[in-house]
């Protein structure tokens, strides 16, 4: 029983910080949520910081289920990097939480929750580094620093895709994974 509350009382705070943002989530709305007392949410978590840490480590676990989702052993590293950094990125997009994280962040600038982006960049990141160093052991692309490399690609990547739209027409996948292969996989062939 006390396994569906805790489950209960996720998916309620999920819900609120994915509706309301994590500045405007209370307690009591989660609890109103998940229709059980206030008292009971403490019965699992400290406090609204601890709950919503929770919330991002399941969702960074999702992301890596997506991104591993989208590996192909038989491609190509340029063809898996880029069907990994578009799988996270459509994921971003798709996922109500994170759309509600980003608008925060941008508009409000709430510390915490710039902290968590922070979190699950370098969750992707780190999970980058890991494809980009089998690679380079493989001896697929060229000695590089797998962390600044996996940096860049991603930051490369959320510019393409976020950032160009806002003052100019959307880049279909295509092009982007050209843009891709021309400033990246051509500079690390071997």
């Amino acid at each position: 029983m006390s396994v569906d509350r805790k489950q209960l009382i996720l998916e309620a705070a999920k819900k609120s910080f994915s509706l309301f943002g994590y500045k405007a989530t209370t307690m009591d709305q989660i609890a109103k949520l998940a229709n059980v007392g206030k008292g009971t949410i403490y019965t699992f978590f400290k406090n609204k910081e601890e709950l919503f840490d929770e919330i991002i480590t399941s969702l960074i676990k999702d992301m890596k289920t997506e991104a591993e989702k989208a590996i192909n052993p038989n491609s190509s590293f340029d063809e898996n990097i880029h069907r990994v950094l578009l799988r996270l990125l459509e994921f971003r997009q798709s996922h109500q939480l994170t759309i509600k994280l980003f608008q925060e962040e941008r508009e409000l600038g709430t510390q915490a929750v710039a902290e968590v982006i922070q979190r699950v960049e370098q969750a992707v990141i780190h999970y980058m580094k890991g494809i980009i160093q089998e690679a380079i052991d493989r001896g697929e692309i060229k000695e590089c620093n797998p962390e600044i490399t996996a940096f860049v690609m991603l930051k490369m990547y959320v510019a393409l895709i976020f950032d160009w739209e806002k003052q100019h027409p959307a880049i279909d996948k295509e092009e982007i994974s050209n843009l891709f292969k021309l400033y990246f996989i051509d500079g690390l062939a071997k």
